[in-house]
């Protein structure tokens, strides 16, 4: 992504910690907060070659990353990722809750609790906990950033087997209103985002060709989305400049898929 200072100079400097970094959105959304002039903590749990590959993209353009390592299934660890990244950092200024994934394709009647155990600790424990150990810092600095990634799962209920994630994402779009409401007084706004189909390894895992192509047939745009064209909207929700009278929304990014 190219160097984008001039156009949000207000985000130079601030840091950063995305979650789930070492690939996809995350990835894409750590690398154009660096270009922005941001210094950044890219977390990663499996993936430590890839998140390598995201700090080193960042270190060679210029930037600031510093790689940060957990489970965020357990609330404890993801509280200890807040810590450790703003321990690197030297505070915290914008939190990206992007951790989260669709586990695997599973009908309702097949759903025991071992895979809602899964889906929710993944997609919802974490984020809570994640928002939890950030709000102090946030408040220590009289302002601050939270914005979580739900998903357009989370309005239309999803795929195949896709009902309980969906309903995880549900959550983080309710969160995301209510921590927004919370902490307005705080000078803390809190947003979301909200991909459609985006080209990422959650679906080469998750969706055959015919689910994708079935789900591009519905996008008025007539193609699937990439991570860099999901970007440009953390840096704009991080930015007090361009969005600074924003807070407690849901930002639809999927080609018209779903026009609320």
């Amino acid at each position: 992504m190219p160097n984008t200072p001039a156009l949000v100079p207000d985000l130079a400097g601030k840091r950063v910690l995305v979650t789930g970094a070492s690939t996809g959105i995350g990835a894409a959304a750590a690398q154009a907060f660096a270009a922005a002039g941001c210094r950044v903590a890219v977390h990663y749990n499996a993936s430590r070659d890839k998140a390598e590959a995201v700090r080193a993209a960042i270190t060679g353009a210029g930037g600031e990353a510093h790689l940060v390592h957990g489970d965020v299934r357990s609330s404890a660890t993801a509280r200890a990722i807040v810590e450790d990244a703003a321990g690197k950092l030297g505070g915290l200024d914008v939190l990206v809750n992007n951790a989260g994934g669709l586990v695997r394709r599973v009908p309702v009647a097949e759903i025991d609790d071992a895979v809602f155990d899964e889906i929710v600790n993944l997609n919802v424990r974490s984020m809570v906990a994640a928002c939890s150990a950030a709000v102090p810092h946030l408040r220590r600095n009289k302002r601050g950033n939270i914005i979580n990634v739900t998903s357009i799962a989370g309005r239309n209920g999803g795929g195949p087997g896709a009902a309980l994630y969906a309903s995880a994402k549900g959550f983080v779009s309710t969160f995301t209103h209510g921590l927004a409401r919370e902490l307005a007084g705080d000078n803390i706004r809190v947003n979301a985002v909200s991909p459609g189909v985006i080209t990422t390894p959650f679906h080469e895992r998750y969706s055959t060709p015919q689910i994708l192509e079935a789900m591009r047939a519905t996008i008025p745009m007539a193609r699937l989305g990439t991570a860099e064209e999901c970007a440009g909207t953390f840096l704009y929700l991080a930015s007090d400049a361009l969005s600074g009278y924003v807070t407690g929304q849901i930002v639809e990014v999927n080609g018209g898929q779903l026009m609320p």
